[in-house]
């Protein structure tokens, strides 16, 4: 419907990067924690499970905790996803169409929850990764089967969150880069609603 989101090493080495590694760890857990809300450009690479196709699209990302978040793809073609709290929405200008999922339904373990939950330790197992293109990973690993995810990785640079890495059931990679990246800014309310325009379809699941 919508158009589309290691080795050995020296013993004194391998510390200082285990020290690293805990700061990743430390860096997503006071993300969660202390950024209450926060906003973001972002670029979305979407790579296909043999590699052979990618797609890349770009766009604004803002949250609220809890639960509320606001995807705006810009290019190459608009698309809009709305947490409310409540609510999932999703827009697709183009067809004039939108649906919704109950935010229980919809949420779990995906990306959204990382960035815009509060609750990781009820949907993921967290573990430290190695260090890799100048940033700090963590594993998330959703604990419930279900869902479409296989797997998420998040980067920091520093304390500043820098990539999220997804693969989906399928074997789909996308990786999502932010910069310019806000925290604890005001945003407005009606950013995190969706009023459905005039004329469009709408789809309830």
């Amino acid at each position: 419907m919508m158009k589309n989101l290691r080795f050995l090493l020296a013993p004194a080495l391998l510390a200082a990067t285990g020290l690293a590694h805990a700061d990743a760890l430390t860096a997503l857990n006071d993300f969660v924690q202390n950024a209450h809300s926060g906003r973001a450009s972002f670029t979305q690479t979407v790579v296909s499970p043999d590699g052979a196709r990618k797609k890349q699209s770009s766009g604004t990302f803002e949250f609220q905790r809890p639960n509320q978040f606001r995807f705006a793809y810009q290019k190459p073609f608009e698309q809009l996803i709305v947490g409310d709290g409540q609510k999932v929405w999703m827009f697709d200008p183009d067809l004039n169409q939108a649906s919704s999922r109950r935010m229980s339904q919809a949420l779990g373990a995906t990306p959204a929850a990382l960035l815009a939950g509060g609750n990781l330790s009820r949907d993921f197992e967290l573990s430290v990764q190695p260090s890799a293109q100048g940033l700090d990973w963590v594993q998330a690993t959703p604990r419930h089967s279900e869902g479409n995810i296989q797997s998420l990785r998040i980067a920091f640079k520093g304390k500043d969150l820098a990539q999220l890495e997804v693969v989906d059931g399928f074997g789909q990679h996308s990786t999502l880069v932010f910069g310019g990246l806000q925290v604890n800014v005001p945003i407005a309310a009606e950013r995190f609603r969706f009023d459905l325009p005039k004329g469009a379809d709408l789809l309830e699941q």
